[in-house]
């Protein structure tokens, strides 16, 4: 799996030449998707019909439920959003990984039982940017709890960002370096556990 990061929650995940994007919004992209997954009711974060190039035309997901499009198993979690919407945390298994992205939480306060439905996580994107959404502490926090291989910060401003700057000392990872993408197997996971990546936006 090749994981690109395109900017506010935004995420690319390709394996071969399946696409699943999260959160595109209004930020320009240059390829197609087959599954769009929209976290908040929110122009910001949605914009699914725009990547439809290579001749693709996404399906699209905004909301709680269970899905299955083309052999990939997806659960949309309702979670407390941004200004009182309802987020919707997504959990899938991608090329033998399990892969969640936390949306635009807003608090900790998630279900017990979307807790449980997420599972064991290998990849994880949390959102750090303070405001609207979980603050940095708040994101190391549920990062830790939830144990994942890989955690990738999403939803801050930039590597000068000060909330990224206290997330990554708060989880322990100071000083790492932004990286393009990450490319990605599932043995590769055998000697991570909580290692943090950081991707530049494209």
């Amino acid at each position: 799996m090749i994981i690109t990061y395109h900017g506010q929650a935004f995420v690319r995940c390709q394996v071969g030449d399946t696409v699943v994007a999260f959160n595109p919004g209004s930020v320009g992209a240059r390829f197609g998707a087959d599954v769009v997954l929209v976290s908040l009711s929110d122009q910001r974060f949605k914009g699914g019909e725009n990547l439809t190039g290579g001749g693709k035309e996404p399906f699209i997901i905004d909301g709680p439920g269970a899905y299955e499009v083309g052999g990939i198993f997806i659960e949309g979690l309702a979670s407390p959003g941004a200004n009182d919407y309802i987020n919707t945390i997504y959990a899938l298994n991608l090329d033998g990984m399990r892969v969640c992205h936390l949306g635009v939480l807003a608090t900790l306060a998630i279900d017990p039982e979307a807790l449980e439905s997420i599972g064991a996580v290998d990849i994880l994107f949390v959102p750090i940017g303070g405001g609207d959404r979980l603050s940095a502490k708040e994101a190391a926090k549920i990062a830790a709890s939830l144990e994942p291989k890989i955690v990738i910060p999403v939803l801050y401003s930039g590597e000068s960002d000060p909330e990224l700057k206290i997330f990554l000392k708060e989880i322990g990872e100071e000083g790492i370096k932004a990286v393009d993408k990450l490319a990605i197997k599932r043995r590769d996971l055998e000697t991570k556990e909580g290692e943090v990546v950081l991707l530049l936006a494209e």
